[in-house]
């Protein structure tokens, strides 16, 4: 079995992007490039859906930091759900609890992120 697979899916116009293994130094070009491919064909709201992340390399945060800047300046953004304890407290120890909103599950994520789910 490989370290990481990716899948991908749309809802509701949010990009929900599911890693699974490990993203660490031999598998963040493959995680990079399923970011950038969302966003170069103009998905600029992801959700990044953690339930079945095992890890994350400070270059796994890179890749995610990289994109930001041109994501919100296309009024999208990246949102993280389903972070495991362990990845969970990677993201809180560097800050990104901070930088990116953080949801229990992925319907939260997805009402907050498309409007008209709210209500």
């Amino acid at each position: 079995m490989a370290d990481l697979s990716i899948a991908v899916r749309q809802v509701e116009g949010v990009s929900v992007l599911l890693p699974a293994g490990f993203i660490n130094a031999h598998t963040v070009r493959e995680f990079e490039e399923a970011l950038e491919n969302l966003v170069q064909n103009g998905h600029y709201t992801i959700l990044l859906n953690c339930k079945d992340l095992n890890y994350i390399s400070s270059a796994g945060l890179g890749a995610i930091m990289g994109l930001i800047e041109t994501v919100r300046e296309h009024d999208g953004d990246i949102l993280l759900s389903n972070l495991q304890d362990n990845v969970f407290a990677i993201f809180d120890t560097l800050g990104f609890t901070q930088l990116y909103r953080v949801f229990g599950n992925e319907d939260q994520a997805l009402a907050a992120a498309t409007p008209e789910r709210k209500g």
